[in-house]
């Protein structure tokens, strides 16, 4: 999983953005379960990328609400 661009998460729409979000927010979900049972993650760092966008999504949504 590449880390998404700032530029890329600006030009979504706030619906593709939140799409985006959901989608993330579901797979360090389960990610983190998998890990959470005693299962070797495949990529040790896509937990790491996944809270990444979600925050690179979070700061873009509230920079535009302001």
């Amino acid at each position: 999983m590449a880390l998404l661009r700032t530029s890329e998460i600006r030009q979504m729409s706030k619906e593709e953005r939140l799409k985006k979000l959901k989608e993330l927010q579901d797979e360090l979900m389960h990610e983190r379960g998998t890990a959470a049972m005693g299962g070797a993650p495949a990529n040790p760092g896509r937990i790491r990328a996944l809270r990444k966008n979600i925050a690179r999504i979070l700061t873009v949504q509230r920079e535009e609400e302001t």
